[in-house]
């Protein structure tokens, strides 16, 4: 009897340092690696979480960005980074289609990584430099037809949301354009509004502002249906039937974080998507919050992982 108290005595001595670690959770700031860079979507919407996260879970939430190689830099850094609930990734549909862009990659999604929760999805707007001849989503899908392959279009990067939309667009116009990389959006619009690359798939909230001063042009947005934002402007389905591009964002931990701090993580999440106020800040940046449960995240990127692909295949945009 002595024999048996004593081992189990000294089993919970072992397991008593993983339940202290457990209940000590989080020991220090929790920091959000955005493999993008300043400015964009991923950005705003790590930073607009930082500050409630921060507040529930008594540490503070650092945003660092790590852009580079199509997400692929900061993307992999997480990955590698201690389990414990203090590295996250701010994560898009450019991880999604990353699987099938970049099969070279040092990650594999969804075995190095482990869902934690879903934030919003929003639309893009198509914009043009002034110094594009064509005025409406017609003459611009004539112009691009009419002359194959002579204009440049920007993106945030190779795989992401903006890249994809465009590689989608020129597919189902018939037309052909020159894709031009940049390290963020802010440099791909600063790209635009100078002229340097006359064309550009972008967030509607930041690029209203351009189109409201004049420095580009916005010929259509990509939701099913007008933006709330640009209803002035014709959804690309109105001339091409079934075209929809979107961006949405997401957060990931390495792969064996425990269960139990990514779903406090989830249950937070969904409580500060949930606020009149979070809704509200969201309608106004033109997103939607998309509340989820970790199994539903993981469900909904397994999903977008094959559609990511086929639109891949679709536009004959090349692996790398």
């Amino acid at each position: 009897m002595l024999a048996r108290r004593l081992l189990l005595g000294s089993g919970l001595l072992l397991a008593a340092p993983s339940i202290v670690r457990a209940q000590a959770w989080p020991a220090r700031p929790i920091r959000i690696v955005v493999p993008f860079g300043l400015g964009g979507s991923a950005d705003v919407a790590a930073r607009f979480l930082a500050a409630p996260l921060g507040e529930a879970l008594g540490v503070s939430f650092v945003v660092e960005n790590r852009p580079g190689a199509g997400a692929v830099i900061g993307t992999d850094l997480v990955a590698k980074s201690a389990p414990d609930g203090h590295t996250l990734l701010l994560m898009s549909n450019t991880h999604t289609a990353n699987e099938t862009l970049l099969p070279n990659r040092p990650y594999r999604l969804m075995t190095d990584l482990a869902p934690v929760a879903a934030i919003n999805v929003a639309h893009h707007v198509l914009a043009v430099h002034p110094s594009i001849a064509a005025q409406t989503l017609p003459e611009f899908i004539a112009l691009l037809r009419a002359n194959p392959g002579k204009f440049d279009y920007a993106s945030s990067g190779p795989g992401t949301p903006y890249h994809v939309a465009g590689e989608v667009f020129l597919a189902m116009a018939g037309a052909t354009a020159t894709h031009v990389p940049f390290r963020g959006s802010n440099e791909a619009r600063t790209a635009l509004i100078s002229g340097q690359v006359p064309i550009m798939f972008d967030a509607i909230p930041t690029m209203r502002e351009q189109i409201a001063g004049g420095r580009v042009r916005g010929l259509a947005t990509t939701g099913p249906a007008r933006s709330p934002l640009l209803p002035e402007l014709p959804a690309l389905a109105e001339a091409l039937p079934g075209y929809e591009a979107s961006i949405w964002l997401g957060l990931m931990a390495p792969a064996a974080t425990p269960a139990p701090i990514r779903e406090r993580l989830n249950a937070e999440i969904n409580r500060i998507l949930a606020l009149p106020a979070t809704q509200e800040a969201q309608a106004r940046a033109g997103a939607q919050p998309m509340p989820m449960t970790i199994a539903a995240f993981d469900e909904f990127l397994r999903a977008d992982i094959v559609r990511q692909g086929e639109f891949v295949r679709m536009a004959k945009m090349t692996p790398a």
